[in-house]
């Protein structure tokens, strides 16, 4: 790629501090190109505030705001949390937004008919994957400007001090220098003290949590909600209808007030590294557990276990870039089909970080009290002797070889 050639550049912009210093790093280094911001509205709420005029100001001839809360929830989310996707305990709630943010990108560069697309991730990080998997399925031709892999910054304070030296207004100091990301679904801390895996989140420290309040600092009497689901879809939250956005947007306000949805983790990064960052997740963590406890009484035995199983796959391809690829889909597929009788209401207590099931009913239910209960039943129990000799007869035939009790 000559950077002599490339006179158009849309660059996916956040306003935070990478994408900040970007602008006016591309302008210097990339001089006869025009830039382009476009920001992915994926629920980041006050975020946005003001990024048109900051982009313009920092050099940018043009900004896009693009909504894209409704598809990354309908399109993303809800086939992840369908499919039960959780990495090392992780909901996934920067790589659902990425491959639906650079779908966007995309669509811009096209119709701009720019030269490359530019992204503020860091050499180190999954997002440069993601977004540039995600490219290169919808543009493969389309050269990708990563400064991160360019430049001579080599630290979070050398951006701030480029920054500071460019006159770019910046609404992070040193002291809350977190790297966050943030959207409707869930915000991450990473970076300063949480590098330090001995070091306790300062759960309690104003301003600290965004999303949530501390467990210790959630009411002492608990919330009842219901949640109603059609094939799989969230539908209502307490008896009333809303869009699968709706609920969690309202989810994460009643699960935020309770201390729900933290988590400190270790994970195991893409790239191979591992690396510490702290989540807040409250609706998604409601909806996951009760999606979860409806498909206890929907699905059968098999399936449920064959669904746990892929659901390790199915998230593993989603936090590693491959959103686009034949095999999540193919995968989705057999979510899809696993989903037609995952209908019915879920009952939930939420108390103080905690989501207990309160209780679960369904049209399309496996579970028959006259089968299982503990007095009398339609269930005869004398079956079970038939039963256990066939399913034990390996066993039995292996220990009487060994024993010499079978001749041929």
């Amino acid at each position: 790629m000559n950077k002599s050639d490339i006179k158009k550049i849309v660059l996916a912009y956040s306003g935070g501090l990478d994408t900040s210093v970007i602008i006016p790093w591309l302008k210097e280094n990339y001089p006869n190109s025009e830039i382009i911001a476009v920001a992915g509205n994926v629920g980041q709420g006050d975020e946005l505030e003001g990024l048109e005029a900051k982009a313009i100001k920092t050099g940018a001839s043009k900004f896009y705001a693009l909504d894209l809360t409704d598809e990354m929830v309908d399109d993303v989310i809800i086939p992840c949390m369908q499919a039960g996707a959780i990495y090392e305990d992780y909901l996934l709630g920067t790589a659902v937004a990425r491959p639906i943010i650079a779908k966007g990108l995309v669509e811009i560069a096209k119709r701009e008919g720019a030269d490359a697309i530019a992204h503020g991730c860091t050499g180190k990080g999954n997002d440069q994957v993601r977004f540039e998997l995600a490219i290169k399925h919808f543009a493969p031709t389309m050269p990708v400007i990563a400064p991160w892999r360019e430049w001579d910054i080599k630290s979070r304070e050398e951006e701030i001090n480029y920054a500071e030296a460019h006159n770019v207004p910046l609404k992070i100091s040193r002291e809350t220098n977190y790297s966050k990301d943030k959207n409707l679904w869930h915000l991450s801390h990473e970076g300063l003290d949480l590098e330090e895996p001995a070091n306790e989140p300062q759960y309690e420290k104003p301003g600290f949590l965004e999303m949530c309040v501390s467990p210790m600092d959630a009411p002492d009497t608990p919330t009842y909600i219901t949640l109603d689901f059609e094939q799989g879809v969230p539908v209502a939250l307490d008896g009333k209808k809303m869009t699968s956005k709706e609920i969690i947007l309202k989810l994460n306000e009643l699960g935020g007030k309770n201390g729900i949805g933290l988590l400190d983790i270790v994970e195991n990064r893409l790239v191979g590294m591992k690396c510490r960052g702290v989540y807040e997740t409250p609706g998604g963590t409601i909806l996951y557990k009760a999606h979860q406890i409806l498909e206890t009484i929907c699905l059968d035995k098999l399936t449920a276990h064959k669904k746990q199983e892929l659901g390790v796959c199915f998230a593993e391809l989603v936090y590693n870039g491959l959103w686009f690829s034949p095999l999540r889909q193919a995968l989705s597929a057999f979510v899809t089909e696993t989903q037609k009788t995952v209908t019915g209401q879920v009952k939930l207590k939420l108390y103080k970080g905690n989501v207990i099931n309160a209780g679960v009913s369904s049209p399309h239910t496996l579970y028959f009290e006259n089968i299982c209960t503990f007095g009398e039943s339609d269930y005869n129990q004398a079956d079970a002797a038939g039963f256990i000799n066939l399913w034990g007869l390996p066993t039995q035939v292996q220990a009487m070889a060994e024993m010499g009790l079978l001749k041929k």
